[in-house]
């Protein structure tokens, strides 16, 4: 049932957006447009951003990653997931999954290994049933439909990173909770040095989730730490559209990261491109 409650709020359309109330933000990003890096403080500093790869912007395509954050309060639940073109309709995938993980991570405030591998299975069944419906291909040439019907047989499928911060007053330490599968970059700056290899040892382009089988290539990947309520920390989470960054290891002001995701010294972006920087 649980799946199910999930599946239903992950169905929500293509149009996506970011709000502000007090105390409270929320970024979903539209896969069929442009997000201009943009920048968000509360209890957590934001800066978030999307873009299309040249060719799909052309045709008018739908993106195939997607990116959303929420705050509430001293709470921060965020999810970045990449769809894998290959698969049928990778863009769905990623949009189901990542809207799935962020409710997921509101409502349970001590996630764990245990309880993602069973929701990433559970989402298989809603997941597979949505996908049935969402593109008839009654109506396709024959080769083409061919083609779709075994692409879709072997189900969607995207990488993901999500997480959970909770941020603590006083001397208690404050909470982060990651999970991911696939080679989306995550990169972590403590008192201004990164510490990154432990995500970048198993950033895996064989690892995903599949509406189909659940996780692939192996199990989910958790990282949790306590981290000292004085200690600044840095977050950088992005897709391999952006994949220029990988060498930078300084703070990149927002200009320059624009420059990136406009692209246009390579008349666009290569391939499509999802960010997000969390700051406390």
């Amino acid at each position: 049932m649980r799946a199910m409650r999930l599946a239903t709020l992950s169905a929500g359309g293509k149009g996506s957006h970011a709000k502000q109330h007090s105390g409270s933000f929320r970024y979903v990003s539209v896969q069929t447009g442009e997000q201009p890096l943009t920048r968000y403080q509360g209890a957590f500093k934001c800066r978030y951003g999307y873009g299309r790869a040249a060719e799909t912007v052309n045709q008018g395509d739908t993106g195939q990653d997607f990116a959303a954050v929420r705050m509430n309060g001293n709470v921060c639940t965020f999810v970045l997931c990449d769809g894998v073109g290959m698969s049928y309709l990778g863009d769905f995938a990623a949009r189901f999954l990542g809207n799935a993980l962020l409710e997921w991570l509101e409502t349970d405030q001590h996630p764990s290994s245990v309880t993602m591998e069973r929701l990433l299975q559970d989402l298989t069944v809603p997941a597979s049933e949505q996908l049935e419906k969402l593109q008839p291909l009654d109506n396709s040439p024959v080769l083409l439909r061919e083609v779709l019907m075994e692409k879709r047989s072997r189900g969607s499928q995207a990488m993901y990173v999500c997480g959970r911060i909770e941020l603590s007053g006083g001397a208690r330490k404050s909470r982060m909770w990651l999970a991911w599968q696939g080679d989306s970059r995550i990169r972590l700056w403590r008192g201004g040095q990164e510490q990154s290899g432990a995500f970048q040892l198993h950033c895996r382009t064989n690892e995903r989730w599949s509406t189909l089988d659940g996780p692939v290539g192996g199990k989910p990947h958790i990282y949790e730490a306590k981290l000292s309520a004085g200690e600044p920390i840095r977050l950088q989470l992005y897709t391999d559209g952006l994949n220029d960054l990988d060498a930078i290891e300084a703070y990149i002001p927002d200009e320059q990261i624009q420059v990136l995701l406009d692209a246009r010294h390579t008349g666009g972006l290569e391939d499509d491109a999802a960010f997000i920087e969390l700051e406390w």
